[in-house]
């Protein structure tokens, strides 16, 4: 007995897209995801208090 599974397990598109997309393809999603995350960041700091803000991250 291996301690890797050997179980199938049915394919996602996020594993097809990891294990065939060139390298380019992977640069532009991951930098749109990250261009995305960046902004929602940004959202959630404008919501909050200026005072708030200072006492959480300080």
């Amino acid at each position: 007995m291996g301690i890797f599974s050997t179980k199938k397990v049915e394919r996602s598109a996020m594993s097809e897209f990891i294990r065939n997309a060139s390298s380019a393809e992977k640069n532009k999603v991951y930098r749109e995801v990250l261009v995305k995350a960046t902004k929602r960041q940004e959202a959630v700091i404008k919501r909050v208090p200026a005072g708030r803000l200072m006492k959480v991250c300080g």
